[in-house]
C-alpha cells in the first residue's frame, strides 16, 4: 500500500494522522484538503447508502413533474444523488422533471453549487446557519391567497429527523415525506448501494481519476486500536449517523484525540452520545473542517 509522501514541515496540521468517517467514494473533497495542510487522512467508514422504496421515489418524482408540489426541497447532497439514481433509472434527469411553476430550497452553499451543476437552480437557501433549522427560519409563511398547491416534496434520509417537516407544517404547508435512500453501516448492499456520482466537485465526491494515491482503510475496530495506540490523532465526524457508529464502535475516545464535528447538529449528536468534542466546523466544507482542526490543535497546543 502506497502512504501519502511527507509533507512540507511548515504545513498547519503536518504530523496529524486523521481519521475520516466517510468511505473514499465520498471522501475526496476532504482528503484533499487535509493531505494540502500536512494531514495524513486514514479511511475508516462508518456507514454507507442504500436506494429506499424506488417505486414510492418513482411516483413522487412523476407527480413533481406533474406540477403537483410547490416546493422541492434537497436537505443533503446525498438526497441529490438518491434522486439522481433514480432520474437515471428512468432515463431522464432532475432538472427536466422541475416544472417551471415548482420553487427549489436546500440547506447552504454547497448543495446550491451542487444543484447549479446538475441545472438545477434552488431560490431558497440558508448562509449562516447551514441546517434544517437554518431553513425553517427562512421559510415563508403560506399566502392563502397564492391560488398555487400548499404541497412540499421533501425526499430525504430514512433517519432524518422532524425539523424541516415541523418547521414547514407550522408555516402552514403540507410536506409530503419520501424516503428516497437508507443510512446503514458500512458497507451497504452492492445491489442497493448509492453510487451516482455528481457534476460538482462536490465534499461527498471520490478522488479525482487522474489521482492514484492510496489511503490506508481501517475497520472502526483497528481504528479504535490505533487511537488508543496514538496512532491515530484526530477523528472528523461527517454527520449525526457518523457520529452514533463512533460511539458504538470506537467510543471512549483519549482526551488526546481531537474530534471534530461538521456541524452543529452533528456536535449536538455526539455530546449527546457522551463524546468531548474538540472543535466544530463553522462551515460544513473541507476548508471548514481543516480550520477546525487547526483550532483545536493549537488549543491543545496552547495548554
Amino acid at each position: 500500500m502506497t502512504f501519502i509522501p511527507p509533507v512540507e514541515s511548515n504545513a498547519s496540521l503536518a504530523g496529524l494522522r486523521v481519521a475520516v468517517t466517510r468511505s473514499v467514494d465520498r471522501a475526496g473533497g476532504l482528503i484533499n484538503a487535509l493531505t494540502a495542510a500536512g494531514a495524513e487522512p486514514v479511511m475508516v467508514p462508518v456507514i454507507d447508502f442504500e436506494i429506499s422504496e424506488p417505486q414510492e421515489v418513482s411516483e413522487a418524482l412523476g407527480r413533481l413533474a406533474a406540477g403537483e408540489y410547490r416546493w422541492l426541497v434537497i436537505s443533503s447532497i446525498t438526497t441529490v444523488r438518491a434522486l439522481k439514481q433514480a432520474c437515471q433509472a428512468a432515463g431522464t434527469t432532475l432538472a427536466e422533471l422541475i416544472p417551471a411553476a415548482t420553487s427549489v430550497a436546500t440547506i447552504g452553499p454547497t448543495s446550491l453549487a451542487v444543484l447549479a451543476a446538475e441545472g438545477i437552480h434552488a431560490e431558497l437557501a440558508p448562509i449562516d446557519l447551514q441546517s434544517a433549522a437554518g431553513l425553517v427560519e427562512l421559510w415563508p409563511d403560506i399566502d392563502p391567497g397564492d391560488g398555487g398547491p400548499s404541497r412540499v416534496l421533501l425526499p430525504q434520509s430514512n433517519l432524518a429527523e422532524a425539523t424541516l417537516v415541523d418547521g414547514i407544517t407550522a408555516k402552514g404547508w403540507a410536506p409530503e415525506i419520501v424516503t428516497a435512500y437508507k443510512t446503514v453501516n458500512y458497507p451497504a448492499d452492492p445491489e442497493l448501494r448509492l453510487t451516482a456520482t455528481l457534476e460538482s466537485r462536490a465534499p461527498e465526491r471520490g478522488l479525482d481519476s487522474s489521482d492514484h494515491r492510496e489511503f490506508p482503510i481501517l475497520t472502526p475496530t483497528e481504528a479504535a486500536q490505533e487511537i488508543h495506540a496514538g496512532a491515530i490523532n484526530a477523528v472528523v465526524l461527517a454527520s449525526g449517523s457518523a457520529a452514533r457508529r463512533v460511539a458504538e464502535t470506537m467510543a471512549p475516545l483519549p482526551q488526546d484525540c481531537l474530534l471534530v464535528a461538521i456541524g452543529q447538529p452533528t456536535r449536538s449528536e455526539a455530546q449527546r452520545l457522551g463524546m468531548t468534542m474538540a472543535a466544530t466546523a463553522e462551515h460544513p466544507t473541507p476548508e471548514g473542517i481543516v480550520a477546525a482542526l487547526l483550532r483545536a490543535r493549537t488549543h491543545i497546543h496552547q495548554q
